[in-house]
């Protein structure tokens, strides 16, 4: 089981590299590090376990973030409207990439944070408000999705982890909270 131990943090030199692809037909220990990390952001938001575990709430994590340096990213993005907690988008995406975006933008109200990043980093992160993602599933399957504002936002957060980029790379060093025209808040 993943714990926060296991997440690496920010100056940590994997976080900077961009990652391997993956190959198929996947190994056993890629199928169990890709259920693993879902299964931490399902922990991490269940509060119990979160507690008892001593888990940050996640809705993303990257296999660098595990020091490890792979294409692999896991998402469990929960409904917020809907009280079954159903989840929006929950998924394990091997070599995901970004095949086509709008060309408005879009950033959270509240600033992004990140389970490798120990601190508050005050400031807008802007992103693409719309992106079309294609992405390799546990059994090799070619999957491509559309995503729009949040969901859209925590996949690119995710793909900019296997890339070395870090969320604060984003943000205006010279005015954190200045935004171009095109660009909305999402609250």
């Amino acid at each position: 089981m993943i714990t926060m131990n296991d997440i690496i943090r920010e100056g940590n030199p994997t976080l900077r590299l961009p990652a391997e692809e993956i190959t198929f037909p996947l190994d056993e220990e890629t199928k169990k590090l890709g259920q693993d990390m879902l299964e931490f952001l399902q922990n991490s938001q269940d509060p119990e376990l979160a507690e008892k575990y001593q888990l940050r709430a996640g809705v993303g994590l990257a296999a660098p973030q595990l020091d490890i340096s792979k294409r692999i990213i896991a998402v469990h993005i929960p409904d917020m409207e809907d009280e079954t907690n159903e989840p929006i988008l929950s998924a394990v995406m091997i070599n995901p990439k970004v095949v086509s975006h709008s060309v408005q933008s879009a950033c959270l109200a509240e600033g992004e944070g990140c389970l490798s990043v120990d601190r508050e980093v005050p400031g807008y992160v802007p992103r693409h408000s719309r992106v079309t993602v294609t992405y390799l599933d546990l059994n090799g399957e070619q999957q491509k999705i559309r995503l729009k504002n949040y969901p859209a936002i925590v996949v690119q957060h995710e793909i900019d982890h296997i890339n070395g980029i870090m969320f604060y790379d984003h943000i205006n060093q010279d005015a954190p909270f200045k935004l171009d025209d095109n660009v909305s808040i999402i609250s």
